[in-house]
């Protein structure tokens, strides 16, 4: 056999080489796909981080295992569905174990009960989402969503649809309402909604809510005369769990049982547990529904890994477990997030141009930072979003995301602060240097 230290070739050069026509090597798709903003602001804060500058990093939306660990019962189940050697592929549609857990989880938890085949696993809550839209969605199809949202824009091009962006504003805490819809759904095959809402950390109201879904079925009694296809409605409540005060979490089917024919749920346990590595998602919808979306995210094997699936139904039928962790889990966040939105309207009384939206769920705070206009001590008048969120970091030394990486059109002075990997401490020595950024603005 030949010797392989010998024959290796350095394809550097040719790997690096895109060609005359870089364009021309990728699909149409590909080509014109928008990478994510929050990794790019990312990526600023690690090289400044590097540098040795103190960053409270505010923008991802993640957890540090160093303040917020998964619960002890998922991680030693884990570590027995090792020792088992669980190893091998799970079934295609999530082990039956867990979405007899599942099933067991909803109905106790959210009083929701349906059949077993409505459930289906998958490596976290994005292939959930990919799959409910090429499982409904064709190309040229109209979808509705609210903006600030997380990455229907990017879903909507991957799947060649009609993107519908519904702007909302902080006069509906950044949610719509059945009236902002209505001119949109005659024609939309998909309307998709988050709550608690990912950037705002607000909440959907029961009666919000029950007049989307009172649209969406009195315009499925008409598609269903006709003979048209239904629209559906894509309900992401992954941080369902994650409620602060007296926040109720409302579904469209606990509202309207009808609604279970036309809701795929997206949920799984990255943000109720900390989990977000893990890659434990799930869905919940009409039986046919879930079949179909199984066999598309099958056929590119977006399966949960076999251990933590196994590790999960221990998690789940420990009702126990999951209220003792949420109770010290939830204290955690609504400290960090009080902290912070005490420390901006603190500031807002002192004149300052913030404000901020006292947090309802989720692992975040809207906030308000308009300076424009303003002149930094190095000269630059403030004009935008993205002015502002360079100013702070480099300045202030806090990491946020403008509220332009979920989709909202211009500049007002909207950005998400994230708690689940700061600790208080870093929280409180950064409000400080926020203050004196601002003050030393002319």
């Amino acid at each position: 056999m030949q010797d392989v230290q010998s024959a290796q070739t350095d394809l550097t050069a040719h790997a690096n080489d895109a060609g005359p026509d870089p364009a021309a090597r990728l699909s149409k798709m590909a080509g014109a796909l928008v990478g994510s903003e929050i990794l790019k602001i990312a990526a600023e804060i690690r090289a400044l981080m590097g540098q040795g500058v103190p960053v409270c990093n505010l923008t991802v939306g993640d957890f540090s295992p160093k303040q917020f660990p998964i619960p002890e019962v998922l991680q030693q189940a884990i570590l027995r569905a090792l020792e088992r050697s669980e190893t091998n592929y799970p079934a295609a549609n999530g082990q039956a174990e867990l979405r007899q857990a599942i099933q067991r989880f909803y109905e106790r938890e959210l009083g929701l009960r349906y059949p077993l085949d409505s459930f289906l696993v998958a490596g976290g809550a994005r292939p959930v989402i990919y799959g409910v839209y090429r499982t409904v969605v064709d190309a040229g199809d109209t979808v509705i969503y609210p903006v600030p949202s997380w990455n229907n824009n990017h879903y909507v091009h991957m799947c060649g649809a009609r993107g519908v962006p519904v702007v909302c504003g902080p006069e509906t805490r950044f949610l719509p309402t059945g009236d902002a819809l209505l001119s949109e759904l005659p024609s939309a095959r998909l309307v998709c909604l988050n709550s608690p809402l990912n950037p705002t950390g607000t909440a959907i109201s029961a009666d919000a809510l029950r007049g989307i879904c009172d649209a969406i079925l009195a315009e499925n009694r008409k598609r269903e005369q006709r003979g048209e296809r239904p629209v559906y409605l894509m309900y992401d409540h992954i941080y369902w769990m994650l409620r602060f005060g007296d926040t109720q979490h409302v579904t469209p089917p606990g509202l309207r049982p009808e609604m279970a024919r036309y809701t795929v749920f997206v949920d799984g346990i990255s943000k109720a547990f900390a989990a977000t590595g893990l890659r434990v998602g799930w869905a919940v919808g009409p039986v046919d529904i879930i079949k179909q979306m199984s066999a598309v995210l099958g056929h590119v094997g977006a399966w949960a890994p076999r251990p933590e699936q196994m590790a999960t139904v221990d998690l789940l039928s420990d009702s126990k477990a999951i209220h003792a962790y949420a109770s010290k889990f939830l204290q955690g966040l609504d400290r960090r997030l009080e902290l912070l939105h005490t420390g901006f309207q603190g500031l807002k009384k002192d004149g300052l141009q913030v404000d901020s939206i006292p947090p309802m769920g989720a692992i975040y705070l809207t906030v308000r930072i308009n300076p424009f206009g303003r002149r930094t001590p190095a000269g630059q008048v403030l004009q935008s979003n993205e002015d502002v969120r360079k100013y702070m970091l480099t300045d202030a030394g806090i990491g946020i995301v403008p509220f332009q990486a979920f989709g909202v059109p211009g500049d007002e002075g909207w950005f998400r602060l994230s708690v689940g990997a700061v600790s208080e401490e870093e929280i409180k020595a950064a409000l400080p240097r926020l203050a004196r950024a601002m003050q030393a603005l002319t």
